[in-house]
C-alpha cells in the first residue's frame, strides 16, 4: 500500500477506526484535541459513535460502558486529563472489560503545559488509581507505531480482557511522517459471552462487575493474570547494545534522539548503546540480558526525576550504576546524551 503524509494523533485516529473501534469518548485537551476533531468526522463516515464530553470522568465512564456491550472502544487524553481517568481505568480492570486508553503525553505536574514531555510514566506503569491492578502499556516511537500499536492494544486488550493504556506523546503527535495504514478489519461486537446485552425473556442476566464478587480465586487469577502478561508480552528494541560500554535507555520520541547519540558516539570510537522500551509495562528486564559489556545505564527522559530509572535499576539488579539525563520544556539533544554519558563513564572507570 502506498504512503500517506499524515500527523501522529491522526494516524492514530484513523488506525483505530482500521482496527475495528466505532466508538470513542473524549474531552478536548492539547496536545491530544486532533484525535478527537479528526474522529468527529471520521467516524461518522463509518457509521460509528464520535461523543465529546463534558469531561474526563464522563469519557472514560462511556468507555466502561460500550466496552462492556462487547464494543472496540477508545478514549484518549494527556497530563491532567489522564489523572481525571483513574478510577474509571481502576473499573475496568476489576471487572475484566477490555479498552484502550491512549495518553498523549504533555509536560508538567498540576495543569502542566503543552510542550512535549514523559512525567507520566509513574502513573502509566504503577497503576494510577486504587486496588490491585497494573496494564499494559505500550510506548509508540513513530507515527508508523502510532498507527501499528493500535491494533495491537485492541489485541491485547481482548486477549487478557484487560485495558491497554498507550503512551504516546505530543511530539510524535504532532509530527507529519509518511505511513502505511493497515487494511479495515471488522469486529464483531457479538462474539462474547461475557458482554452485556438486552435480557430476552428466561435468559440469564450477564453482568459486569468487580471480578472478585463472581470469582472466589480471585487472588489466584489477578496473580497468575499478570504473570503470564510479565512472561509473553515483553517487547522492546535493542541497539547496539551488545558490545556497549554505556547503554542508553529511552522510549518514545527520547529514544529516536537517543538512538543518534548512539550513531554519533560509535563515529566517535565511542561504544554507546541503546535499549528502547516498547513496553512499559511489563517492563523488558529480558532486554537486559544481552548487554554482556555494560558498565553502566543512563536513562533519557523528558521529565525532571527520571521516572524510569527504577525500572532499570530492577531490571540489572543493581548490578551496575544507572545514571539519569533529563529535560523539561524541549527535547533532548543527541549531543549532550553523548557528553553525559562520556563523563559517567569517566566517572565509574577512575
Amino acid at each position: 500500500m502506498a504512503k500517506v503524509l499524515i500527523t501522529g494523533n491522526e494516524a492514530l485516529a484513523e488506525s483505530c477506526l482500521r482496527a475495528g473501534c466505532r466508538f470513542f469518548s473524549g474531552y478536548p485537551i492539547t496536545p491530544q484535541s486532533a484525535i478527537l476533531e479528526y474522529l468527529s468526522w471520521r467516524m461518522d463516515e463509518l457509521g460509528g459513535n464520535c461523543v465529546q464530553t463534558e469531561s474526563e470522568l464522563a469519557g472514560i465512564n462511556m468507555l466502561l460502558g460500550a466496552a462492556s456491550a462487547g464494543a472496540r472502544a477508545l478514549t484518549t487524553t494527556s497530563g491532567p486529563g489522564f489523572s481525571l481517568k483513574q478510577e474509571g481505568i481502576s473499573y475496568l480492570c476489576a471487572s475484566d472489560v477490555p479498552a484502550v486508553i491512549a495518553d498523549i503525553m504533555r509536560i508538567g505536574a498540576g495543569l502542566g503545559d503543552i510542550f512535549a514531555g514523559q512525567g507520566d510514566y509513574w502513573q502509566m506503569t504503577r497503576g494510577g488509581g486504587h486496588g490491585d491492578y497494573r496494564t499494559i502499556v505500550l510506548a509508540p516511537a513513530s507515527v508508523q507505531e502510532n498507527c501499528d500499536m493500535m491494533s495491537t492494544a485492541f489485541e491485547l486488550a481482548e486477549k487478557y480482557r484487560h485495558p491497554v493504556l498507550v503512551a504516546s506523546d505530543a511530539a510524535i503527535g504532532q509530527m507529519v511522517e509518511g505511513v502505511e495504514l493497515k487494511d479495515f478489519v471488522e469486529h464483531d461486537i457479538d462474539q462474547y459471552d461475557w458482554a452485556i446485552r438486552g435480557c430476552k425473556a428466561g435468559a440469564a442476566p450477564r453482568k459486569v462487575q468487580n471480578v472478585y464478587y463472581t470469582n472466589p480465586q480471585y487472588p489466584e487469577f489477578l496473580r497468575s493474570k499478570y504473570a503470564q502478561m510479565e512472561q509473553t508480552e515483553q517487547r522492546w528494541e535493542s541497539y547496539q547494545a551488545e558490545d556497549a560500554d554505556v547503554v542508553l535507555v529511552a522510549y518514545g520520541i527520547s529514544s529516536r534522539i537517543s538512538k543518534e547519540a548512539v550513531n554519533m558516539a560509535r563515529a566517535e570510537g565511542f561504544k554507546l548503546g541503546l535499549i528502547r522500551p516498547i513496553t512499559l509495562w511489563p517492563y523488558p528486564v529480558k532486554a537486559f540480558e544481552t548487554c554482556k559489556n555494560a558498565k553502566a545505564f543512563m536513562t533519557v527522559e523528558i521529565n525532571i526525576l527520571g521516572q524510569m530509572v527504577d525500572d532499570v535499576k530492577l531490571a540489572v539488579e543493581n548490578k551496575y550504576p544507572v545514571g539519569f539525563y533529563g529535560t523539561f520544556f524541549g527535547l533532548p539533544e543527541p549531543e549532550e546524551i553523548v557528553a553525559q554519558a562520556k563523563a559517567m563513564l569517566e566517572k565509574e572507570e577512575k
